[in-house]
């Protein structure tokens, strides 16, 4: 697994941290359980990190250093990109290992994934996880370069399979990077359900120090302009008129930062200042507690190539209000399960989120019903599809085919 600019075990819900490293944490421990050897190469980012730590039975994590302090976007690693391959195949000399398949995520990993391909001979699997053209068609948030718009273009012909998690995903690939459909195959993400539980609503907000009589909306994610966090926040100086309502916001990369502070001046300038929590960043297996306490997790995002909180959500019991982007749509079909908004305005999601809490009010909520809608989204089922996907690579890709031409620069 190649996984350059993100750790799956770094802070969620921070900047370059969110579902991307969920995934690659999840899927490599369920592979391990079944026998596989996984190991994960991600870059270090502190001097502190161990260079081998054991993630959990038979899947390592090594962390890359360079000689280069790099501080910044995640654009800026593109340059020292020869140096971290050069970093992993001294690691893999070292080991004297072969490894069977290279499994790539994001399209810095994939130009990795892609040297990896060559010099090795070995099939390459990569995940995008999003494309950069269509979070440039959303218009949210700076514009992606068009140094990634042609790498992907590049790559995604060069590697030999590509995993979209949702339909849609899929056709997104097709459209912007000019793939033939069969090289794509469509996998979706997964849900710990032993983590994610449905727990007591009431004892839930007083653990977490929350009102036990107010309506409560929760939005759990990095604090990214193409997550819609501002649209979310529109919605609700909507809907202080109807009812006592609540957002708690979960993630971010504390107080002070400037994704932070833009959002406070906007709460200040709708007049929801008493209405907003901020909850900074929470751990995996305390998010249960939140999911729970809530009436709804709202989804605002412009674009999710799958938004696995909403299944860590629908997990606890709890429904979901989600845009028309990533795989809600989809996966949520009744409305005990939650709300699919398709206007693109704060009043539609306005409307959707005062739907939910007025069904809520008029019926308790049942969680039983609302878990079952996750529970077909396992780990195990994840890993078992992605593993038919290695074994049908391992079969299909000849050394001669590995090795067919040479990767972009």
């Amino acid at each position: 697994m190649v996984s350059i600019h993100s750790s799956p075990i770094g802070p969620l819900g921070t900047e370059d941290t969110g579902g991307m490293s969920v995934y690659i944490r999840e899927l490599s421990r369920e592979l391990g359980h079944n026998g596989h050897q996984v190991d994960i190469f991600t870059r270090r980012t502190d001097p502190d990190q161990p260079a081998v730590m054991l993630l959990a039975d038979n899947v390592r994590l090594i962390h890359l250093d360079i000689a280069t302090a790099i501080k910044g976007p995640k654009l800026a690693l593109y340059p020292h990109l020869p140096e971290y391959f050069k970093a992993l195949e001294i690691f893999r000399r070292h080991e004297a290992i072969h490894y069977d398949v290279i499994h790539s995520h994001y399209w810095l990993s994939t130009r990795l994934g892609a040297w990896a391909q060559k010099y090795w001979q070995r099939p390459h699997l990569t995940m995008f996880h999003t494309v950069g053209a269509v979070k440039n068609g959303v218009g949210a948030g700076e514009k992606e370069p068009q140094l990634r718009l042609d790498h992907e273009k590049k790559l995604a012909r060069f590697c030999h399979r590509i995993v979209a998690a949702t339909e849609k995903e899929k056709q997104n690939l097709i459209k912007h990077l000019a793939i033939a459909a069969p090289k794509i195959t469509v996998v979706p993400c997964g849900v710990n359900l032993d983590v994610f539980k449905p727990l007591p609503r009431a004892a839930s907000r007083r653990k977490l120090g929350l009102p036990v009589n107010e309506a409560l909306l929760l939005y759990v994610g990095r604090f990214a302009p193409v997550k819609g966090i501002e649209r979310l926040l529109g919605a609700l100086a909507l809907l202080k008129g109807h009812r006592r309502v609540r957002l708690v916001l979960v993630g971010g990369d504390g107080e002070h930062s400037p994704a932070v502070t833009r959002l406070i001046e906007l709460i200040r300038r709708l007049d929801v200042t008493r209405q907003v929590t901020f909850a900074d960043r929470v751990e995996q297996t305390e998010l249960s507690l939140f999911y729970s306490a809530a009436d709804a997790l709202v989804m605002p995002s412009y674009y999710e190539s799958f938004g696995l909180v909403g299944l860590e959500a629908l997990a606890c019991g709890t429904p979901v209000v989600a845009t028309g982007s990533g795989a809600m749509t989809n996966i949520i079909q009744t409305e005990h399960a939650g709300r699919i908004v398709t206007e693109p305005g704060p009043e539609a999601l306005a409307e959707g989120i005062e739907m939910l809490l007025t069904q809520v009010t008029q019926r308790p909520r049942t969680p039983d019903p609302v878990r079952a809608v996750a529970a077909q989204f396992s780990w195990a089922q994840v890993a078992q599809a992605i593993t038919e996907e290695y074994r049908l690579l391992v079969r299909q890709v000849t050394s001669c085919d590995a090795n067919r031409s040479v990767p972009p620069n």
